[in-house]
């Protein structure tokens, strides 16, 4: 019996498009471009990262752990093809926190077609 041998890597796949050249559909400080988004997170930003993580489909739990958003924003990145890297997503969710979830509530409403970029 012998074992098999991989002359292939496997590549990246499992999340949606995963081309990696599309960009966020709206800027870090398009904050007005939804009162709703932009409402919740000036005055609960807790409630704001749950309501985000359970939009895209995530239990809203997810939103108020340590480094849970920045697993949302790469899981979210990666869905929706949008370039960047896992240190970029922890700086973004770390030095920008409010302002990215805000993006980040933006991105799943205009990919659920509930508003317009």
């Amino acid at each position: 019996m012998s074992n098999p041998v991989v002359t292939h890597q496997p590549g990246a796949g499992g999340y949606g498009t995963n081309v990696q050249t599309g960009e966020w559909s709206t800027g870090l400080c398009s904050c007005c471009s939804d009162i709703f988004v932009c409402a919740l997170g000036f005055f609960c930003p807790f409630a704001l990262s749950c309501y985000t993580a359970s939009k895209y489909g995530e239990n809203c739990c997810l939103g108020c752990l340590p480094g849970g958003m920045t697993a949302v924003r790469t899981h979210m990145r990666l869905t929706y093809g949008i370039q960047g890297t896992i240190i970029n997503d922890a700086l973004m969710t770390f030095c920008c926190g409010l302002c990215e979830t805000c993006r980040m509530a933006r991105e799943v409403r205009v990919r659920n077609g509930e508003i317009t970029p």
